[in-house]
């Protein structure tokens, strides 16, 4: 099967939720599964169900809080950790399906650079679809990717002071 490379991007809700649907989906099928999750370290009821999967793996590579400004020095060393591993996943060819959770603003956030991001692009197997979730998709990511999506930020609970719910948003 040949992969793609897929971005999920815009302000809107569900980029990570759709790329864990497709985790989900491959899952499902037999694929083998690796989400490696930037900016993220923590117990999210996702990482718990995608857990009861034998042939999904998922590692994250933040320090569980907003980066905020200049990144600290050990933001950037999970983050220099987590590319390291990305790397080296996409290189040993292993997994079927490989997310890139939050890549977009790793380098937003100045944890990775564009070209790095560029470089896991390239680095990609023939057979491996590529996800790559987060706002502010570069448009040099935009123009490598064979399928965008743009989620838009039309209306939101968040705004009338709806917080993060269990199950729903975390």
């Amino acid at each position: 099967m040949k992969g793609y490379v897929q971005i999920y991007t815009g302000n809107g809700k569900g980029k990570t939720t759709a790329s864990l649907g497709l985790a989900l989906r491959g899952a499902g099928a037999g694929l083998r599964v690796f989400v490696g999750q930037f900016l993220k370290q923590g117990n999210y009821s996702e990482i718990n169900a995608l857990a009861r999967f034998k042939n999904v793996t998922v590692e994250q590579y933040g320090m569980g809080k907003f980066v905020k400004g200049v990144p600290s020095n050990e933001e950037k060393a999970a983050a220099r950790d987590g590319y390291a591993r990305l790397c080296d996943i996409l290189a040993t060819g292993t997994y079927d399906l490989v997310i890139v959770d939050e890549g977009n603003v790793a380098v937003t956030c100045n944890l990775i650079s564009e070209a790095e991001l560029l470089d896991l692009i390239d680095q990609k197997p023939d057979t491996v679809e590529l996800v790559i979730t987060g706002r502010g998709a570069l448009p040099s990511v935009v123009d490598r990717a064979d399928l965008v999506t743009e989620m838009l930020d039309i209306k939101h609970y968040f705004r009338q002071g709806v917080t993060a719910r269990k199950g729903i948003e975390k």
